[in-house]
């Protein structure tokens, strides 16, 4: 005789029952400090060096390790990926841990996408030179998310950095989205 409880509940009856979404990889590691809006610059090397001043003043980083390196990953190919949209991003002997950051521009800035459309949307990662595939990881689905148009129309109606961490946060991604489709 089997004297669990729970022996006798149903297993269909957990079958509906939704999980709590889990946090992506992406999320975890962007916090609303590394969130800036309406960031004003008129070029890459511009873009470098705010992201590089943004990094040294909120972790410490050396501004011009942090410009130079993300532009030397510019230069071997642009990280620009089309509808609006750039991730730039380095391996920094330096860091000890990743460092994503969020940042919206005021104006759009010519980087070189795809389909040539300037980008006014920035995401910023920067690995450990030690990092792991998670890095590549982030990367993969960074490029899934910012390929839904519904969440880049979302993330443009955000004020706030804390508005922009809950839409990361909570958005579930496609499993299967292709970037030139949205």
């Amino acid at each position: 005789m089997n004297l669990n409880p729970l022996a006798v509940i149903k297993p269909r009856l957990f079958m509906n029952v939704r999980k709590a979404p889990e946090l992506n990889t992406l999320a975890s590691y962007l916090y609303p400090e590394n969130i800036c809006l309406d960031v004003a610059v008129s070029n890459k090397l511009e873009l470098f060096d705010a992201i590089g001043r943004h990094m040294e003043r909120e972790h410490a980083l050396h501004r011009e390790w942090v410009a130079r390196s993300l532009s030397r990953r510019e230069q071997v190919g642009s990280t620009g990926l089309g509808k609006g949209v750039a991730i730039p991003h380095a391996r920094l002997n330096e860091l000890e841990r990743m460092q994503i950051a969020y940042m919206r521009l005021k104006s759009p800035i010519p980087f070189d996408a795809p389909d040539g459309n300037p980008v006014i949307d920035i995401l910023v990662l920067l690995a450990p030179s030690q990092a792991d595939e998670e890095h590549l990881r982030i990367l993969a689905d960074a490029t899934q998310l910012f390929s839904d148009r519904r969440f880049r129309l979302r993330l443009h109606r955000c004020n706030h950095a804390q508005e922009v961490k809950h839409l990361f946060d909570s958005w579930s991604q496609p499993s299967a989205a292709s970037f030139s489709d949205a």
